[in-house]
C-alpha cells in the first residue's frame, strides 16, 4: 500500500498508509491529522489546503480552474498550494509529502 507524510504545524512528521483511490483529505481524516474539509470534498471551500512539497508537485498535474477559484481564498497561499480533496493517491504518488499550513 502506498504510503504519504503529513508535516504538521509544529513540524512533525506523521507518515501514513494512503489507499489508492482516497483523496488526501479522506486520508488525513481516516488517520486524525488536522484537515478541516469543511464541504466534505465538494470543492466548495479552501479548508483543506495543503502545501505540497517542491519535489512532488509536478507530479500532480495542474489545479482546474474550481480549485484555482477556490485556492484565492485560502489562507498563507503558496506556490505549490493545492486542496487536499482534490488530490487523489496512486501507485504513482507513493511517498507523498504535503504541509500542512499555518493557520489564521
Amino acid at each position: 500500500m502506498p504510503q504519504m507524510t503529513f508535516v504538521e504545524q509544529d513540524g512533525t512528521e506523521r507518515t501514513v498508509d494512503a489507499p489508492v483511490g482516497l483523496s488526501v483529505l479522506e486520508i488525513a481524516h481516516k488517520h486524525d491529522i488536522d484537515i478541516e474539509g469543511a464541504c466534505e470534498g465538494s470543492l466548495a471551500c479552501a479548508t483543506c489546503h495543503v502545501v505540497v512539497d517542491p519535489a512532488w508537485a509536478d507530479r500532480l498535474g495542474t489545479p482546474t480552474d474550481d480549485e484555482e477559484d477556490m485556492l484565492d481564498l485560502a489562507f498563507g497561499l503558496e506556490k505549490t498550494s493545492r486542496l487536499g480533496c482534490q488530490i487523489v493517491m496512486t501507485d504513482a504518488l507513493d511517498g507523498l509529502v504535503v504541509r500542512l499550513p499555518r493557520k489564521a
